[in-house]
């Protein structure tokens, strides 16, 4: 069984490389048994944030806590985390079952027992059946397991997965997620998982840490970054939001709270728009609008509720929405 999960704690953790600071004073605690996903755009800092708590990149300044120890001197193997790559990184020339024990070979474990416990491991993640098979000769999906199953076999605290799921595709990427959830619920270790998706983050993550240029903009729930977005970045970012200027300042309303109107009356109140796109979703229709201030929204509405009242690019109509659909947002 795993080792014990222990917290994880970030301090002022900072990343520079020459005069280019990539992560700025990140401080972060993520609880034991935590899904969290580091989620944000390319060059944010996210994969340097990952790589100096695996010890795989240098600390410039601040501390790394795993349970009660600081690791910011300990090498990888030392720090009970364990890395899962984006390329997986299995060694082309080693079977399915001695990929998985490699390292408990590096670590000095007999070969009886490393290889009873890479088959238990290839068991666990239903490939058991393939341990004498090479790597190319696996789909994609089967090397994102015999890599889970290598990263697992060493029982560490905290399993690290820098964009695990962005070489397969769609279909496979969403059986995937709902693959590793299960690996985390059943292991009880903290995932700490790197990607630039925001729906892949909603859909597995516990906690969600929105980052930009080397520092964390928000940290919630994936329903409270997405429905309570802190700033004008998260809220763009996350998607499904308008950003509307208001005198300086800015606030958001969901795409899916936008409602149009052919005129204005007392129950309609709001700003003529005209409308720039309509874009079949299958269950949505997406009607993208521009106000006469140059302002650009997004309406989401419902397949039903677009054929009770269709728009064509070109069309005029009002925007509008309910007072309680506004939020806040910080400068």
């Amino acid at each position: 069984m795993p080792n014990k999960a222990a917290d994880l704690e970030l301090a002022a953790v900072t990343k520079a490389y020459g005069e280019t600071v990539a992560v700025d004073r990140v401080s972060l605690k993520i609880p034991a048994g935590t899904y969290c996903c580091l989620l944000g755009p390319s060059g944010c800092g996210k994969s340097s944030t990952l790589r100096m708590i695996a010890g795989h990149e240098f600390i410039s300044d601040g501390d790394v806590v795993i349970g009660e120890s600081v690791v910011n001197d300990l090498p990888p193997a030392k720090r009970g985390t364990a890395m899962m790559f984006q390329n997986y990184a299995l060694f082309p020339h080693l079977s399915v079952r001695e990929n998985v024990a490699f390292s408990l070979k590096m670590a000095g474990v007999d070969k009886a027992e490393r290889l009873s416990r890479a088959d238990e491991m290839l068991d666990l993640v239903d490939m058991a059946k393939y341990g004498d098979r090479l790597p190319a000769q696996l789909s994609g999906g089967q090397q994102q397991r015999v890599a889970l199953a290598r990263a697992l076999v060493t029982n560490p605290t905290v399993l690290l997965l820098d964009e695990p799921l962005s070489a397969l595709d769609p279909f496979l990427r969403v059986r995937m997620r709902a693959e590793l959830k299960r690996y985390q619920r059943e292991f009880g270790i903290s995932f700490i998982h790197v990607t630039h998706s925001q729906e892949e983050a909603m859909a597995l993550a516990d906690m969600v840490v929105v980052m930009n240029d080397g520092r964390i903009e928000q940290v919630g729930s994936p329903r409270e970054v997405f429905n309570e977005p802190r700033t004008v970045f998260v809220a763009k970012f996350m998607g499904g939001h308008n950003v509307v200027p208001d005198g300086g300042k800015s606030y958001a309303v969901r795409a899916d709270r936008i409602r149009l109107a052919r005129e204005a009356n007392e129950n309609v109140k709001g700003e003529t728009a005209e409308v720039t796109d309509v874009e079949y979703q299958g269950m949505t229709v997406h009607v993208a609008l521009k106000r006469g201030d140059g302002t650009e929204l997004l309406a989401t509405l419902s397949e039903s509720d677009f054929d009770r009242a269709p728009v064509a690019v070109g069309d005029r109509v009002v925007v509008h929405w309910q007072p309680t659909d506004r939020h806040e947002l910080a400068a």
